[in-house]
């Protein structure tokens, strides 16, 4: 298994600016004129609340905090972008970039060392709390922000009703189906689905949902492996029909299926999932179809996408942040197995609080 490695935020800070993180890249230089978007907002909050002990991880997630506070608006959710002159765009509030928001949000809230940054992110948590969507992603991602604020405050009650509205909006589908997944064709973030199914059952103490989530889960990485590694869904989707390997592929699909197999090592203690961990995180380093990395160790950066001949060199927020978040992941249960054989694994909710 691999070693624990240090994180590098060199690229996401060259990325990061006033008006928040520059959500594409030419290479490795941001392109300022793209814009910034609340997605990536989110997605910084969600990975590196938990380590703001570190002080570029602080002040990255104090500008992403910062960017969140400035998009809201209420139950309506987040705006979706900024330009690079500081106003907002007129694009109508997205779904997923709201359940992003609120994920990060409650993750900060829930897990973030110091204590200003947990308050105003419950603060603005509680002023979204009210919001719904019908789409599974986006509902996935405000579940693992409403779960997190439970279990540091179990009687939250706008996270309760966050998830009992998912409970009515996910499934696992049905497994003794030819196509057991919940939809037509594999689209984008997938494990995401499961991981949340996964959530919501240990919310709930609830075997059917735990038993949904781990049979979804596990005939994700099926379908999703090839030899000795995870051959992922391009951007065009994979049906029941449709050969691999297939590009073009997304660094946000080794990153969401490393969370979704980490939450499964969380709750079974099952060394299998651990080690799924860590050959998602592999991908980055060219354990893929093409055998070539899709991320640079010494800067912290993720490429945008993998085809048969190469990357795609452009290094954008997105992919970026799956990098990082992949290679946590990685360390994370790396370092649990090495400690504990994995059964203290994400054991407190909350790590030790600055006054």
């Amino acid at each position: 298994m691999s070693q624990p490695q240090q994180l590098r935020l060199d690229h996401l800070e060259r990325l990061s600016g006033p008006e928040g993180v520059a959500e594409h890249a030419r290479g490795d230089e941001p392109i300022r004129d793209g814009g910034y978007c609340t997605d990536d907002a989110g997605r910084l909050l969600a990975i590196l609340a938990p380590h703001c002990a570190d002080p570029t991880a602080r002040r990255l997630c104090e500008g992403a905090l910062a960017f969140l506070t400035e998009a809201s608006i209420g139950d309506r959710g987040f705006r979706l972008r900024r330009r690079g002159n500081g106003t907002w765009t007129a694009d109508a509030p997205s779904d997923d970039a709201t359940g992003r928001a609120l994920e990060g949000l409650g993750i900060a809230a829930a897990r973030c060392p110091d204590r200003t940054l947990r308050e105003r992110s419950l603060e603005l948590f509680d002023a979204t709390a009210n919001w719904r969507s019908r789409y599974r992603r986006s509902v996935s991602h405000a579940v693992l922000g409403a779960a997190s604020v439970l279990d540091v405050d179990p009687g939250h009650r706008g996270s309760r009703e966050q998830l009992d509205h998912a409970a009515g909006v996910l499934s696992a589908g049905d497994p003794s189906a030819t196509w057991p997944w919940p939809e037509s064709k594999l689209t984008y973030s997938n494990a995401l689905i499961p991981e949340a199914l996964l959530v919501l059952s240990r919310v709930d103490d609830d075997p059917a949902k735990l038993a949904g989530g781990l049979g979804a889960l596990e005939w994700l990485v099926d379908i999703e492996t090839l030899d000795d590694h995870f051959s992922f869904t391009p951007v065009a989707g994979r049906g029941p029909h449709d050969r691999t390997p297939a590009f073009d592929q997304q660094p946000i699909e080794a990153w969401a299926m490393a969370s979704a197999c980490a939450r499964a090592f969380e709750i079974t203690h099952d060394r299998r999932w651990a080690d799924r961990v860590v050959r998602a995180a592999e991908w980055f380093d060219g354990r893929n179809d093409a055998g070539i990395p899709v991320g640079d160790p010494l800067t912290g950066a993720g490429y945008d996408g993998l085809h048969q001949s190469g990357v795609n060199v452009n290094q954008g927020a997105e992919s970026t942040l799956a990098y990082l978040a992949a290679t946590l992941l990685r360390d994370e249960v790396t370092t649990a197995l090495g400690s504990h054989d994995g059964a203290h694994f994400r054991s407190k909710a909350v790590v030790t609080a600055t006054p």
